[in-house]
Parts: C-alpha cells; sequence; structure tokens
C-alpha cells in the first residue's frame, strides 16, 4: 500500500511538471560479481533537500531513489560511489533499513559510501548535487574490491 502511495505522489508530479529529471534503473549483483566495479551513467540532483528526508545528510536529491542495486551478499565488503565533474552527494539505504550519507569522502568532490559486512537485498540509491538547481552527469559505481 505505501509503494501505491508513493507512485500516486510521483504521478501527480510528473503531471504537474515539478518532478526532477532523473536516471532510473537497477542491476542484480553476487558477491565475486565481474566487471567489478559495476559502472552505470546517473543525473544528479533533484529539487528535494536531503536534509528534509534523512539525517545528516546534504545535498538535493529525487524525490524516487535513482538506483537500485539487488545484492547477493558474499565475504566482501561493499563500496557504493559516484563521480563527476560537478560536486555530487550520495545516499544508499541498506536492505536492513540503514541510511548512509556521504559528500567528499572520495576523490575531490565525490562520494563515497563502503559498508562492511553488507546483508543481501535491495541497496536503494539517491545521487545528489550539493548545489541546488543543478543537475549533472555522474558515474555510479558499486564494488566489492574498493574505490576505483
Amino acid at each position: 500500500m505505501k509503494r501505491l502511495a508513493i507512485i500516486a505522489g510521483l504521478a501527480c508530479l510528473i503531471i504537474n511538471g515539478s518532478a526532477s529529471a532523473q536516471t532510473f534503473g537497477s542491476v542484480n549483483l553476487r558477491a565475486g560479481f565481474t566487471p567489478d566495479p559495476y559502472r552505470t551513467t546517473i543525473t544528479s540532483g533533484g529539487a528535494i533537500s536531503a536534509r528534509n528526508l534523512f539525517t545528516n545528510c546534504t545535498g538535493w536529491v529525487a524525490d524516487a531513489v535513482d538506483f537500485a542495486v539487488y545484492y547477493s551478499a558474499g565475504n566482501y565488503n561493499l563500496t557504493i560511489s559516484a563521480t563527476s565533474q560537478a560536486d555530487t552527494t550520495l545516499i544508499v539505504q541498506a536492505p536492513n533499513g540503514q541510511f548512509y550519507c556521504d559528500d567528499d569522502s572520495g576523490p575531490g568532490l565525490n562520494p563515497t559510501i563502503t559498508i562492511g559486512n553488507p546483508g543481501s537485498g535491495a541497496y536503494s540509491v539517491w545521487v545528489g548535487s550539493y548545489r541546488q538547481g543543478e543537475y549533472a552527469q555522474a558515474t555510479l559505481s558499486v564494488s566489492e574490491i574498493g574505490q576505483r
């Protein structure tokens, strides 16, 4: 029922023309996946202040998840990062419901989140922009061998 309410809310935003442009997608990855890292292109940013949605997060994000990673865990850490010419932020919700936020832990102004002993399930990912109104091309990477 909650999913239906979210879909209805997004439909209203789209009809009213206020939804932010986003790249949506998903991937299924199993421990030991190749190539590592898995990479995809995302458009960062959105109309929602991350602080309003997630405590201690920064940036501007979309009103819906940008990308879902369905992960079958093994004995590896899971690193999710974004790289862009713009200043991006990253929010990840793990299958256990825990949120991880980062702004500049990667090289330059790029965010990186490493989850030790990750569980199996869906990882919801938002790639935000640090500046309001900025939408930039970014590369989302998922790795078991760390940032590259």
